[in-house]
């Protein structure tokens, strides 16, 4: 009997414009602003019917662009109008009981909003080989014909291929996932590999939705027992 139980972990990293203080330099480790203006009027008033961003009184406030450029300035822009999140559907994903040389699927939605001038990614890697407590592992992947990598899908369709591995399908995933029978295996850090991008865009939106297929098969000289290992997800926005 196989029994795979993958637990998933997430990071979710926000950049949050500080508060600054009205004085003659505003300095931190990350920025240094000289000279800062008072405004006769700036913030966010609200009632039961509206919410209203305002700057009154500020130089040049407004949304500038050009081919190569994006310049928000005024107070209304000191929030992103779309917030950053970052979820998943299904965090624990359980194959149960595997049959040798029958291919198990699950799957997991990703769901993005992003309201950052420079976009988002989102990262993926595993811990390790899926691996019984014994230290017996079931390999990665590398698709019929070893066509697939980490960085690269390849198609994956004979039966008589095995391994553990994943597909993109939805919003914002790399071009290589062509259809729904191209994977790739995980980053493993344990084999010192880079996390590797799944859903990534220059673009804000809400709700960018993108399914994650997991895929394993097994052969009949497999040991037998309960197989595991973690997946970390790192979703990082861009400002």
């Amino acid at each position: 009997m196989y029994r795979i139980i993958i637990p998933f972990l997430f990071l979710i990293f926000c950049l949050f414009p500080p508060k600054a203080a009205a004085q003659a330099v505003i300095r931190s480790d990350n920025y240094n602003i000289q000279m800062p203006n008072f405004n006769s009027g700036a913030g966010i008033p609200s009632s039961g019917n509206y919410r209203l961003d305002s700057t009154i009184g500020q130089t040049a406030a407004g949304l500038y662009s050009s081919a190569g450029y994006r310049v928000r300035s005024g107070f209304q822009y000191i929030h992103s109008i779309i917030p950053f999140s970052f979820a998943m559907s299904n965090y624990l994903i359980n194959f149960g009981t595997l049959v040798t040389g029958v291919p198990a699927t699950m799957s997991a939605t990703l769901t993005v909003s992003d309201g950052g001038a420079g976009g988002y990614k989102v990262t993926a890697r595993e811990s390790d080989y899926l691996k019984t407590s014994g230290g017996i592992a079931i390999p990665d992947t590398t698709c019929d014909s070893s066509s697939c990598s980490e960085s690269a899908a390849g198609v994956w369709a004979l039966s008589s291929t095995y391994g553990f591995g994943y597909n993109m399908s939805g919003n914002d995933i790399p071009a290589d996932f062509a259809d729904a029978t191209y994977f790739r295996h995980f980053a493993n850090a344990s084999q010192s590999q880079t996390d590797q991008v799944v859903m990534t865009s220059a673009n804000v939106g809400r709700n960018r939705t993108a399914t994650m297929t997991y895929k394993i098969n097994v052969s009949g000289v497999q040991a037998a027992g309960s197989y595991q290992n973690r997946i970390l997800f790192t979703a990082v926005p861009s400002y």
